[in-house]
């Protein structure tokens, strides 16, 4: 049981956490023909865009009301007025999802109102769905920012159920964490598929962020969930939720529409996977298809490989709540020791992760703790690559941004594969690791110092 515990410091030196505003809006990107608005000024948007485009390396609609110093005074009915009117009339998209800034909440813009009036004053827009989030970003998290879209998204978009109306055994939601990749999206797809269901996601990164290149240019989002298939989720069967952050969500689709949820707190790992696909096999009626027994086999074994290598590690991660919770569990069921973690916000899986304590803090903490404690390895975002260097330990990177590296979206971290595979990428770095700081041997010095073998040596070897 760990302690959580809140960091004093005056500033924020080295961040960790990413805003509230920019999680609600990488909610909305989920969704197909979104554009999301961010209300408040051009900074706040062209510093979360700059964050998006670097960790995809790809076109991300992002638009801003641009409130000025004056407009931030006197209100911004007019801006948000003119930024829905321009987004509708010029880039056509099937939804606009508003998230608040740290400005508008310090004046107290009342969105909702705004929203009202406009669609008084501008009857082409009386049904156009326009979802207004309040997400300031001097409190909370990244991962607050996306929990409160998702579960405004399934107030204001999911439709109740007519009394005569039919569910459909095949169709389930899943409501996945804002730790989950697009890859991942497509994983766990791939598995709910393989029991005959039919999944509906919200949001559906992996639709509309995977990397596929349109034929032509568009504006929007080129993917996701559409709004009328949104609407429709109330007809599922079941709704899965994938990370703690996520029952918020379920709890509002199972008091709108009276569907169940089950909330799986994870899927890194070989016993959060047995359960998923039980539970899949009980809902479905289908046994789990052979392809699962056999890559439940091969994570068996790379848990087996590495274990001399990863176990009795110290790591240090830094990442927000639920993949923190998911990354520090699995690693240590290989038997590695979370000695130094650090998270953004607060959540109730936090006391569950198996450390002495969980600091509410920023990279500096997190390095410090690293030093103080001598870890072995370091994971989080990319931001932490200057702490790992001057640790001078292995580095793994994790979560939200990776601007370092290509291949951000189809990272894979859920699932016996997913599983298998990240065992398999940090105990690589570890024996890399050890082997850069091996002392030379016999078969492995190098003859005269550093450098290569002299002429007269290198002909004698000859």
């Amino acid at each position: 049981m760990a302690i959580v515990t809140v960091g004093k410091k005056a500033c924020s030196v080295n961040p960790l956490k990413m805003s509230q505003p920019i999680g609600g809006a990488f909610a909305f990107m989920g969704l197909r023909g979104s554009m999301p608005l961010l209300h408040g000024s051009q900074g706040c948007t062209s510093f979360g865009l700059t964050l998006f485009v670097r960790h995809f390396k790809e076109a991300v609609p992002l638009q801003t009301t641009a409130m000025s110093e004056v407009a931030t005074v006197l209100g911004g009915y007019e801006n948000v007025e003119q930024a829905i009117l321009n987004i509708y009339n010029r880039t056509k998209p099937e939804i606009i999802g508003i998230c608040s800034t740290g400005v508008t909440e310090t004046k107290g813009d009342d969105v909702e109102g705004y929203i009202r009036l406009i669609r008084q004053k501008h009857p082409q827009l009386a049904t156009f769905p326009l979802v207004y989030v309040p997400t300031p970003d001097f409190k909370d998290a990244f991962q607050d920012g996306w929990e409160k879209t998702v579960a405004r998204m399934v107030e204001v978009l999911v439709e109740t159920p007519k009394t005569a109306a039919r569910r459909d055994p095949k169709q389930v939601n899943v409501l996945p964490g804002c730790h989950l990749t697009p890859g991942d999206l497509d994983e766990i797809r791939t598995i709910i598929e393989d029991f005959g269901l039919e999944p509906s996601f919200l949001p559906d990164l992996a639709g509309s962020l995977d990397g596929h290149i349109p034929e032509e240019f568009v504006p929007t989002t080129i993917g996701g969930i559409g709004v009328e298939e949104v609407a429709t989720m109330g007809l599922a069967s079941w709704t899965i939720a994938i990370g703690a952050q996520m029952r918020r969500a379920a709890e509002a689709m199972e008091k709108k529409t009276g569907t169940p949820f089950k909330l799986f707190e994870r899927l890194c790992g070989l016993i959060p996977n047995d359960e998923f696909l039980v539970f899949l096999s009980e809902i479905s009626g289908r046994p789990v298809p052979l392809k699962y027994r056999r890559l439940r086999g091969q994570l068996a074994d790379a848990m087996l490989d590495a274990h001399f290598h990863i176990g009795g590690r110290k790591l240090a991660i830094g990442a927000e709540p639920d993949l923190l919770f998911d990354l520090s569990s699995m690693l240590q069921e290989m038997g590695a020791k979370v000695t130094a973690a650090v998270t953004t916000t607060q959540s109730p899986v936090l006391e569950r992760i198996k450390t002495e304590e969980v600091l509410i803090g920023d990279l500096e903490d997190l390095e410090n703790l690293a030093k103080d404690r001598g870890c072995d390895l370091l994971i989080a975002h990319s931001h932490g690559r200057q702490a790992a260097e001057r640790l001078n330990i292995p580095f793994y990177r994790a979560g939200f941004p990776m601007f370092d590296r290509l291949g951000a979206g189809h990272q894979l971290s859920v699932g016996y594969r997913g599983t298998r595979d990240l065992i398999f990428d940090i105990a690589n770095l570890i024996i890399a690791d050890h082997e850069d700081h091996r002392q030379p041997t016999p078969d492995t010095w190098r003859i005269e110092g550093a450098g290569a073998p002299s002429e007269g040596v290198a002909a004698s070897l000859h």
